[in-house]
């Protein structure tokens, strides 16, 4: 069943994906030949005007076929009035930015609807205290539930700790002890840590451990926006980290993952419940937008840049040179594949 879901999580990614480039083709008169979910040999087909729209054999992927343009045969022109060829550079960039654009949209969608369905997450109450920390000094205690922090209200462990985190001077905590209010002074102290990426950071902290209450969080609908925007901001920006430190050797290519690390922990989402499969689908939806805006010339990034050089420089790439780089990214493209399945791999092995 897991599996299942994983397949329907991953088909409606890419429809959803290759729905923004349709809409923005038609918006500029392009005409689309073929609408696929999935690739490989066609399973199921109907032609609806100018678009044949198929369900193929593989599915972990999709795509849209444009008059004019073919990623598999990168030197493809039509000169027709209805070709993606004959739009202008600014159209044909807004075409390409069309599938990433609605990835976001739809991780921004499904983190609202988390938000306002209401999810569980760890309460403020305090299981225990660090010693030699500012907890002790100031006078926590385990069991305590933190209510405020200054004038904002807390709800969940998160949030609490980014207000520690954040912080760059005292805080002001009232906190619930066996139902009497408490007023407490807590200095955070800087301690030297390390941050998801392993890499050596000073953070600020007071010394608690959670005691494992988990509390369900209701938001209101303006809440529940605000939420879900800074979450689909929050998500983009650690992608975009994640390649940057993949670059820069700072993440080593042993940690990335393949298409059965997806499909693995999709079904293990789904069999925790409605929420997490909700939450994971919103993560894999701005990676699949956040990746394919990389500048690598198989995927939508790399085209955008082709545009963006003919944009300013008034002429047409050369196709030696074009091809040349397609062939590439592909190459690239697969070598990174290859990768993440060999990791996974490794990982099911060993278990």
């Amino acid at each position: 069943m897991g599996l299942l879901i994983s397949l329907l999580v991953l088909s409606f990614l890419v429809f959803f994906h290759e729905l923004g480039h349709f809409l923005f083709a038609r918006l500029f008169g392009v005409k689309v030949e073929v609408f696929s979910v999935g690739f490989g040999k066609r399973l199921a087909w109907k032609t609806f005007g100018d678009t044949e729209y198929r369900l193929s054999t593989i599915p972990l992927g999709g795509y849209v076929k444009m008059k004019g343009q073919d990623d598999l045969d990168p030197l493809e022109r039509s000169g027709d009035n209805d070709s993606y060829n004959s739009k202008k550079p600014w159209q044909r960039i807004l075409i390409l930015l069309g599938g990433p654009l609605f990835n976001l949209i739809l991780a921004f969608l499904l983190f609202v609807v988390v938000n306002f369905s209401g999810y569980e997450t760890l309460s403020t109450k305090i299981g225990s205290l660090q010693e030699d920390m500012p907890s002790v000094k100031a006078g926590l205690m385990a069991g305590d539930r933190v209510i405020k922090i200054g004038d904002e209200v807390v709800d969940s462990w998160k949030e609490m700790s980014t207000i520690i985190k954040e912080s760059d001077s005292a805080l002001h905590l009232i906190v619930d002890r066996n139902g009497t209010l408490h007023n407490i002074v807590i200095i955070p102290k800087i301690v030297e840590g390390k941050n998801i990426f392993g890499e050596p950071i000073e953070k600020r902290m007071i010394g608690i451990a959670s005691a494992g209450e988990f509390v369900t969080v209701n938001n209101s609908f303006i809440d529940a926006l605000e939420n879900g925007w800074s979450q689909t901001i929050d998500s983009t920006t650690l992608i975009y980290q994640s390649v940057e430190k993949l670059i820069t050797g700072i993440l080593s290519l042993d940690q990335l993952g393949g298409v059965v690390s997806v499909v693995d922990f999709t079904a293990k989402a789904s069999e925790t419940g409605i929420i997490p499969l909700l939450l994971f689908t919103a993560l894999l939806s701005v990676n699949l937008g956040v990746l394919n805006l990389l500048p690598i010339p198989a995927l939508d990034g790399g085209h955008i840049v082709f545009n963006l050089y003919e944009m300013i420089t008034k002429r047409v790439p050369n196709e030696s040179v074009m091809y040349a780089l397609t062939i590439f990214g592909w190459v690239l493209l697969f070598g990174l594949m290859g990768i993440g399945l060999y990791n996974d791999i490794n990982r099911l092995i060993a278990g």
